[in-house]
């Protein structure tokens, strides 16, 4: 079974504006449903009205699929062009609903494609999904031989699903228009987002689509916006708060973050003074350290000596694409103690701790060990890998207090040791 597409009229237009405030670099690439109300050209209108800047370009051609657009020549030489911000892709709408073999052969892989070329030009832009929505009615069309689309829940939800799986199966954010809608549709059925045809969208539809943009793309609330098109005030208010409700509120739920640098580290006491520090950073591709001594290094993943013992505050910023995140604990370097440490052979010091947690992790067996903190249902909280005669330092103090149970494991043998976490002084 092969579901039928429909076509729609080819329309194409090209926007570059400037103006103040922050900038967002987008390509748009789709097809009738972004052309409708000139809808670039209305994100650029909210974002003006909150005091920001889109520029953009795109290719809308009617009844254009992802295929289609990884074969023609203005989309791709628009994403080799460089420069972009976001890159956003819009599927034909009815085709994400389809039977999933067909999606599987159809959709998925030129979607994939699209990102890894935009993502080579584009090393620093993000692919953003735009998540369209059921028809009003559901596709009349297909459903007899294709009965979960015969209704707008049934097709809106498998376009909820689809458009789900490629922003997460791609590292993509989702730009949910088709979820502002649905709640819309549910707590306002007074606003019109349909056109006659009851597929494309009517002014509001669009309206509401802008604003979810502007959103996703500014990471900003929509009731920053002043701009209310040609709708009454009261119904683009109702809009944006609605996207305040679904995409704002929930900005990580839709990725939008998510795959921003992350910074974080381990540390483990060698001998003495010099103490080897694990970057267990996340969506990051360059480092400073300040190992709180006045020292600092630009390494992965930096060994480091001490000239005296004491307390350091050390601090690691992680970045890429010019955003960065920092991460900080204190380091306690007392050699003689841990030299008692060891000789008592106590596994975990102190017990109970409330920011840091020393595990002596010398044990018999494979010298490579794998260091687990679980809670009391026996969920693990944070895992760590060390390999010889350390002494590992862990930083505990994002985790709640209680009880916890610390297993250490190698091919050989599997410890558990009770720790209680103490509430911060």
């Amino acid at each position: 079974m092969k579901l039928q597409i429909s076509f729609s009229l080819l329309l194409l237009f090209t926007i570059t504006l400037y103006g103040q405030g922050d900038t967002v670099k987008v390509l748009f690439l789709g097809n009738s449903y972004t052309a409708a109300n000139n809808l670039p050209q209305l994100v650029k209108d909210v974002a003006s009205s909150a005091g920001d800047v889109l520029i953009q370009s795109s290719n809308t051609p009617g009844g254009y699929t992802f295929q289609m657009h990884s074969t023609n020549a203005q989309s791709v030489g628009l994403i080799q062009q460089g420069g972009w911000d976001y890159m956003i892709l819009q599927e034909q709408s009815q085709l994400p609903s389809f039977p999933i073999q067909q999606v599987v052969n159809e959709c998925y892989p030129y979607a994939k494609y699209l990102d890894s070329i935009f993502t080579i030009s584009n090393t620093c832009g993000e692919t953003v999904f735009y998540r369209t929505w059921g028809r009003k009615n559901g596709d009349s069309d297909n459903c007899p031989t294709w009965p979960p689309v015969c209704t707008y829940a049934g097709m809106d939800s498998l376009l909820d699903l689809r458009y789900r799986t490629m922003a997460d199966s791609f590292n993509g954010i989702l730009s949910p228009v088709g979820n502002v809608w649905r709640y819309i549709r549910q707590h306002y059925p007074t606003i019109e987002l349909y056109s006659s045809d009851l597929s494309h969208p009517s002014e509001a539809g669009s309206y509401a689509a802008a604003c979810c943009f502007y959103t996703v793309l500014f990471r900003k609330s929509p009731s920053m916006i002043t701009y209310n098109f040609n709708l009454t005030v009261n119904d683009a208010l109702t809009i944006r708060n609605s996207v305040k409700s679904v995409v704002f509120d929930s900005l990580t739920f839709w990725n939008v973050g998510n795959y921003d640098p992350q910074s974080s580290f381990n540390s483990l006491v060698q001998n003495g003074y010099t103490v080897n520090f694990e970057n267990t950073s996340t969506n990051s591709t360059s480092y400073y350290w300040d190992f709180g001594d006045g020292s600092n290094s630009i390494q992965e993943n930096p060994v480091h000596t001490y000239l005296l013992e004491g307390d350091y505050t050390v601090k690691l910023i992680s970045g890429k694409c010019g955003l960065s995140d920092s991460s900080t604990f204190i380091l306690h370097l007392d050699p003689i103690a841990i030299e008692e440490f060891k000789a008592r052979k106590n596994i975990l010091f102190p017990n109970p701790a409330s920011s840091i947690l020393n595990i002596y992790t010398q044990i018999p067996g494979d010298p490579e060990t794998l260091i687990e903190l679980l809670d009391v249902t026996g969920r693990t909280v944070m895992q760590i890998k060390s390999t010889g005669d350390y002494i590992q330092i862990i930083n505990i103090s994002s985790i709640p207090a209680g009880l916890y149970i610390v297993r250490l494991k190698n091919c050989a043998i599997d410890y558990n040791y009770l720790f209680i976490k103490a509430k911060e002084e």
